[in-house]
C-alpha cells in the first residue's frame, strides 16, 4: 500500500504496464481515470502535486487491427445465409445505415421515417454501449439523421408490419435485446457463414473425414 501523496509518475507508469497489453481504448480509459482521480485529489488539497500532469495515453495499449469492409459479393452471401433469421434486420441496418451495435439495439420505430420521399432514420447516442436512448446531446454528432437506401427501407417496412414493440430489434417481450441476447442471435451468423464443418464419405469401405472452415465470400 502507498499513501496517495507519495505516488509518483513512475509508480503510475509501472501500474500501467499490465494495462498496456490491453487494447488502446482500454489503456486510454485507465489513463483518463488516473488523471481524474489525482486531479480531484489536487483540487481537494489531498495532495500538493499531481503526478499525472504529464501522463499521456498516446501510443499506449495494443492498436486495433484495420478491418476490411465486405465486398458486394460477401454482403450478398451473408444476407442470403441469414435471410428470414433473427439477425437479418439488424445486419441490414448495420450494412446500409452504418449504425453501431448499441445504436441498432436502441433504435425505435418513432425514429424510423419510411413515409417520406427520402426515407431516413435517426440514430441517438446510447449510454455506456447499452441500448438506452438518451436525447440529452453532448455534441451535435450525438444525433444523426441517416438517409437509407430502398433495400433497407423495404426491409424495415416488412419488419414493421409484424412488430409489436416500440423497438425495431426486440425480444419476445418487446424489450431491447441485452448484450447476452445479441450474442446468442449473432451465433446464427457464425453457424451459417463461418463455423467449421465436418463431412464424411466412404471410399472402398473406409471412412474419410473432411473438415472445412468456410471463409465468407469464398466458394
Amino acid at each position: 500500500e502507498m499513501r496517495m501523496a507519495d505516488v509518483t509518475l513512475d509508480d503510475i507508469q509501472l501500474a500501467l504496464v499490465p494495462v498496456s497489453k490491453k487494447s488502446a481504448s482500454v489503456y486510454k480509459a485507465v489513463v483518463i481515470l488516473y488523471k481524474s482521480i489525482f486531479r480531484a485529489a489536487k483540487e481537494s488539497h489531498v495532495i500538493e502535486v499531481n503526478p499525472t500532469l504529464h501522463l499521456n495515453a498516446k501510443g499506449g495499449g495494443v492498436p486495433q487491427e484495420d478491418r476490411q469492409a465486405l465486398t458486394d459479393e460477401q454482403v450478398e452471401q451473408l444476407l442470403d445465409a441469414i435471410r428470414d433469421l433473427p439477425p437479418y434486420v439488424s445486419v441490414m441496418i448495420g450494412l446500409y445505415a452504418g449504425l453501431r451495435r448499441e445504436e441498432i439495439l436502441a433504435l425505435q420505430w418513432d425514429s424510423v421515417y419510411l413515409d417520406t420521399d427520402a426515407p431516413y432514420l435517426t440514430a441517438w447516442r446510447a449510454e455506456h454501449n447499452r441500448p438506452v436512448i438518451s436525447t440529452v446531446l453532448k455534441t451535435k454528432a450525438a444525433r444523426r439523421d441517416i438517409p437509407i437506401p430502398k433495400c433497407l427501407a423495404d426491409c424495415l417496412r416488412e419488419a414493421k408490419v409484424t412488430s409489436t414493440s416500440d423497438y425495431v430489434i426486440a425480444d419476445s417481450e418487446g424489450q431491447p435485446l441485452s448484450y447476452s441476447q445479441f450474442k446468442r442471435v449473432w451465433q446464427y451468423i457464425v453457424v451459417r457463414s463461418t463455423k467449421e464443418r465436418t463431412y464424411y464419405r466412404y471410399v472402398d469401405g473406409e471412412k474419410i473425414t473432411h473438415t472445412i472452415k468456410p471463409v465468407l465470400g469464398e466458394k
